[in-house]
């Protein structure tokens, strides 16, 4: 028999400084789909007593994309893959500039630059560190990088430039990994991620829900994602692309993907919970409540997936009564 949990009394034991336990967040996943509307009051409690109704708008410049060795099967830039996208090797410096300059113009506080590849070349390195100066030094932004996986010399070098904060995912269950990948490890995200913190960047890593995992290996992630203490925690719901070999996938049901987000923010209640990648795609209508466990997200298009109209974000925000919160670096 179902045991239904007393979601406001978990809210304030959250809050309160008492972590919810695995079979707590693993009731989170599997309640009722009636319950939702009180598992989302319950974790707008925790996002409200630590974000209040700030929201905090990120930015994506895809700056090198395809020609990836990796075989991440959810990825139209793997090796992989034979999907219909726009392949080209670094953009100028002028053109990550000048994303920038679009970033502020659609109010995001972080300006996030990616990259398609491994891990970044001494050369790429050089080109990110030249625009991440030029940028910091005329542009109140913080700096997002998201190059693969780096030495803790690169590392060095990007935090020496000016750059913030340094997205590494670990995407899926680390017994979910090789069915997803065989060119890196889980082991080899974490590592990064813990070099990334070594130097003084703060950690981004987040997740990709949707790719074959159960419910036990969901709520062990957000538990890896709490001992990895990341800062920033994007929930990824995977959208299945053409030519990748997770094409056939089915999405994310929406009331699920809320528990989801409400699961990260019970167990990650300090942190940033942006809801990320195929949030339009998967959370469909319902996606102003992801707002009440999430406190963040990704405005425009996505690395090779289009967003929603930034316009459309900013009145879902105005409509709940939320407000966008200005970059403070």
């Amino acid at each position: 028999m179902q045991v239904t949990l007393d979601w406001r009394r978990m809210a304030e034991k959250t809050i309160a400084g008492e972590i919810i336990t695995f079979d707590e967040g693993l009731q989170i996943l599997q309640a009722k789909e009636e319950e939702i509307l009180a598992i989302m009051d319950a974790s707008y409690k925790v996002r409200h007593h630590y974000y209040g109704n700030k929201v905090k708008l990120n930015m994506i410049m895809n700056a090198k994309s395809g020609l990836c060795p990796e075989d991440c099967g959810y990825c139209s830039q793997s090796i992989v893959a034979d999907s219909p996208i726009e392949t080209y090797n670094y953009l100028d410096k002028e053109t990550i500039v000048a994303g920038a300059k679009e970033a502020m113009r659609r109010k995001a506080g972080t300006y996030c630059i990616v990259a398609s590849g491994r891990q970044p070349s001494n050369k790429d390195i050089d080109h990110v560190v030249s625009a991440v100066k030029e940028i910091k030094e005329t542009m109140p932004l913080k700096i997002c990088a998201c190059l693969g996986i780096l030495s803790e010399e690169k590392a060095a070098r990007l935090k020496e430039a000016g750059v913030d904060r340094y997205n590494h995912n670990l995407n899926t269950h680390k017994d979910n990994y090789g069915n997803i990948t065989t060119t890196h490890t889980y082991e080899d995200r974490v590592d990064t991620v813990e070099i990334t913190k070594d130097v003084g960047i703060s950690p981004c890593s987040g997740c990709i829900i949707g790719m074959g995992e159960s419910d036990e290996q969901i709520v062990e992630m957000a538990f890896a994602l709490r001992k990895l203490n990341a800062d920033s925690i994007p929930v990824n719901f995977l959208h299945p692309i053409e030519g990748t070999p997770l094409a056939n996938y089915e999405r994310t049901k929406p009331i699920k993907a809320l528990k989801v987000l409400a699961l990260m923010r019970f167990v990650n209640p300090t942190k940033e919970i942006r809801v990320s990648g195929g949030r339009e795609f998967n959370l469909r209508h319902l996606q102003p409540l992801a707002l009440y466990a999430a406190n963040s997200v990704f405005v425009g298009d996505y690395l090779t997936t289009a967003g929603q109209e930034v316009k459309k974000d900013d009145e879902i925000i105005e409509d709940l009564g939320f407000t966008i919160e200005e970059c403070a670096l």
